[in-house]
């Protein structure tokens, strides 16, 4: 079975732990992390680098200066999806496919104020049931799109 092939995009992340956690699970599950500045911490953190242990040097990392460039680097993608606290649509309600941008914003504040108008039809939340649910670790969120896109496209070998 060959794995399919997503994409996750960190805009301005300010935590260099998340980061490198996030990096380390792009390894382990093939796929590629797009940072777009500005970052809150240099790629040489000793952090970041903890939390990606030794699989950080197998990242098929991208880096850019801002979301245009990001944008115009990868063909203007149709298949952006957008994870916030202000979407409406909930992530498990999207199909996947191969290829697709999975978009998140940074730590303290979201994405950019500008792309919840730009980008509100692409916009999908991750539904906090709880009573203290402002928001969830970067990294877990991450996680929880990413898996839900590999399981919609069977991309995980059996155990």
């Amino acid at each position: 079975m060959n794995p399919v092939h997503f994409n996750i995009v960190l805009v301005a992340p300010e935590i260099p732990q998340n980061t490198g956690t996030i990096g380390r699970l792009a390894v382990a599950t093939d796929v590629s992390l797009h940072l777009v500045d500005p970052l809150g911490f240099s790629l040489e953190d000793k952090y970041l680098k903890r939390a990606g242990m030794d699989y950080w040097c197998h990242l098929d990392l991208h880096r850019y200066k801002t979301w245009e460039e990001f944008l115009e680097k990868n063909g203007s993608p149709e298949r952006l999806f957008f994870f916030s606290t202000h979407g409406v649509k909930r992530y498990w309600d999207t199909a996947y496919t191969e290829h697709d941008y999975l978009v998140f914003g940074r730590e303290s504040a979201g994405l950019p104020p500008e792309f919840y108008t730009r980008y509100a039809e692409q916009l999908r939340l991750i539904p906090m049931p709880g009573r203290f649910n402002r928001s969830l670790n970067l990294a877990n969120a991450v996680s929880i799109v990413l898996y839900e896109a590999l399981r919609q496209n069977e991309a995980l070998l059996d155990p």
